[in-house]
């Protein structure tokens, strides 16, 4: 496979300028301690600026091509160096270790973050080993032990927010130095792994043949993959152990190279390492420049997203690609029969359900322990606790819906609501509104919460206006427009402030202010919502086939996949204002529905409604019994209780 020469202008003129951008801000960056003569601005130039630099190009090369590993063996768009829970691995190991064996971290810090990454990578490799390292399985697992670590390393930061709250700073990423150790110990590591990748070329070109063709040229499918997972975890577990979390860049390198014209895995994996270093060194030196001006330190790994969201906004508006590159899932996502009984399973879900809300009302603890409300006492609960039900299940219900619809529309296991960036623009309306309204009340930081959703939605209406929303413009845009806002929203909360912890607490789906209006309200748009996605099903079951069969059987796809992107968007702003930006329910719930075995359109969107209100309904009723009298963000304990629940499902696949 070669290079293609129409495809070599653009990715090579984009990493042109953006070097060049990266120079330029570079003499800038160093010049102060360029033109001072002084030893000590000596020392700070060649122990400290100089390996800085080197540090950046060094950790965005290996994220790049990591990256673009993890997007060719995964067969995903949105797969990235967190994908396989490297970072979280890695941010759960620390957390851990500062509470409980700080000593370790005494010149060990690597080898703790290395520990934990390598911990993480190897419980996905394992539950997705018995089926050959497939593809459909590694990204769930994957998924599902990203969004574990990162929930129980949420919850140790919220419950020890005064040891953990450097944390903050570190899951931002940063590489300020003070010697050269970390480019000294990273670079014979990524130039040996290079030169592997590279060895690995021919046999990776293969797997886009599909598995049957490469198996029948002789390919050993699971050494290949094997190795190739290996690399690319090696990669990024090695940066994220000197560096911290700088996972924006693994995606952002790859997806510029896409952008921009780069098809082929060669083109690849030549071009998203180089476009990924450059991002980084422009953003590294960008924020150097900027801490002369700003007293407390910019996290690299966070703005990052501020330098290469517009970006790639800018350049997805020019892409012209094959939908079906998304849009249609591969066939090892349809490895299950559908169920023979899929009324039995919708029952049973719908009275497990029930059941769980009923005890969310009645069983709960007090001062003088556990206590079933009946008679008067239910009575009098009924006001305190019908609200927090009523809003848990209704978001539950309309994040699982809009999750499903997302996944179908774009055939990708990893979409769910805060792939649309909607959710991330609700969490920025909220932080403005804590910063500059402190005194403001719910309703008002909510009327924030909703503005940004709603910036969100018509900036991805109008990045999608001219082909009417085709899954590569959407899930790129909106990847780029929640990084964006997630990045921001990183810098603003690096530096410990308790208005972040109450954000982190928001950000976890929080059901502690909801009162009957908004229970109120939010359930009757839940039901309003709900009510129109069955007008959807015929859409839903034709998407899944690609773009030329649904268009021979007469869907109109522009039209469609505007209407259910913004139906996407509105149940998933309508959830998130209610009780914040939920994350698990909405991936999760589709793959709870889809293992049992229902895969039309009409039974996985009722199962994934009744198992996404099921388990936020637990959730809400834990969090707030747990550990009483305090409470746990319902979000946070939904990821607790419901990951293990996915990957004991997973592992009997």
């Amino acid at each position: 496979m070669t290079l293609l020469p129409s495809a070599l202008p653009r990715p090579a003129l984009l990493c042109l300028l953006l070097f060049a951008a990266t120079g330029g801000m570079s003499v800038v960056a160093l010049q102060p301690l360029l033109a001072d003569s002084r030893p000590l601005s000596a020392l700070l130039l060649w122990q400290g600026a100089v390996p800085r630099l080197a540090s950046a190009l060094v950790c965005g090369y290996a994220l790049g091509l990591s990256g673009a590993l993890f997007q060719h063996i995964l067969r995903n768009r949105l797969a990235s160096p967190d994908t396989v829970g490297a970072a979280g691995g890695a941010q759960l190991a620390l957390a851990l270790t500062l509470l409980f064996a700080p000593g370790l971290l005494t010149g060990g810090r690597f080898f703790v973050a290395f520990a934990g990454s390598a911990a993480a990578v190897a419980a996905v490799l394992a539950l997705s080993w018995r089926r050959r390292l497939d593809p459909m399985p590694l990204v769930l697992s994957g998924l599902v032990v990203t969004l574990y670590t990162g929930a129980v390393s949420a919850a140790l930061i919220l419950v020890n927010d005064g040891y953990l709250a450097s944390l903050f700073l570190w899951g931002s990423g940063s590489l300020v130095q003070t010697d050269w150790s970390l480019p000294q110990a990273l670079t014979p590591l990524v130039v040996v792994c290079t030169v592997l990748v590279w060895l690995l070329l021919r046999p990776l070109s293969l797997l886009d043949l599909g598995d049957e063709a490469a198996r029948s040229l002789g390919v050993p499918l699971t050494l290949i993959r094997l190795a190739a997972l290996t690399l690319a975890v090696t990669l990024s577990a090695a940066v994220v152990a000197k560096a911290g979390v700088l996972g924006f860049v693994g995606l952002a390198g790859p997806a510029l190279a896409f952008v921009s014209g780069a098809r082929t895995l060669r083109q690849s994996l030549l071009w998203s390492p180089l476009l990924a270093t450059a991002l980084l060194g422009l953003t590294d030196q960008s924020v150097a420049v900027a801490g002369r001006f700003v007293p407390d330190l910019l996290p690299t790994g966070a703005a990052t997203a501020v330098f290469g969201a517009p970006l790639i906004l800018m350049l997805v508006r020019t892409l012209r690609t094959d939908p079906a590159r998304l849009t249609a899932p591969p066939p090892q996502t349809r490895h299950r029969l559908p169920t023979r009984h899929p009324g039995r399973w919708l029952l049973a879900l719908g009275g497990l359900t029930l059941l769980l809300a009923l005890t969310a009302l009645s069983l709960g603890r007090g001062p003088d322990g556990w206590a079933l409300a009946v008679g008067p006492d239910f009575t009098d609960l009924l006001p305190w606790r019908l609200p927090r039900v009523l809003a848990a299940a209704a978001a539950g219900l309309m994040l699982a819906l809009a999750g499903t619809m997302l996944q179908r529309l774009t055939g990708n296991p990893l979409a769910g609501p805060e792939v649309l960036g909607v959710t991330s623009g609700a969490a920025m309306g909220m932080l403005i509104s804590l910063y500059a309204f402190p005194a403001a009340t719910g309703g008002f930081q909510t009327g924030f919460a909703a503005l940004g959703a709603l910036g969100v939605l018509l900036a991805l209406l109008w990045l999608n206006r001219r082909d009417g929303g085709s899954t590569d413009r959407i899930l790129l845009a909106g990847i780029a427009v929640g990084a964006l806002f997630d990045a921001l929203t990183s810098i603003l909360t690096a530096d410990g402030d308790p208005r972040a912890v109450a954000l982190l607490n928001w950000t976890m789906g929080s059901t502690y202010r909801v009162e009957m209006p908004d229970a109120l309200l939010t359930g009757g748009i839940a039901l309003a919502l709900a009510a129109v996605t069955p007008l959807c099903i015929r859409w839903l079951d034709l998407l899944p086939l690609g773009p030329e069969a649904a268009r021979s059987l007469g869907l109109n796809l522009q039209a469609v996949r505007l209407r259910l992107l913004v139906l996407t968007a509105a149940l998933s702003a309508a959830a998130t204002l209610v009780i914040g930006p939920l994350s698990f329910i909405g991936l999760m719930a589709p793959h709870l529905a889809r293992l049992p075995g229902l895969l039309s359109a009409r039974t996985q969107l009722a199962g994934a409604a009744l198992s996404g209100a099921g388990l936020m309904l637990a959730a809400d009723w834990i969090s707030r019994v747990a550990v009483f009298p305090f409470q746990i963000p319902a979000g946070l304990t939904a990821t607790l209780i419901g990951a293990p629940l996915v990957l004991l499902l997973i592992s009997r696949e």
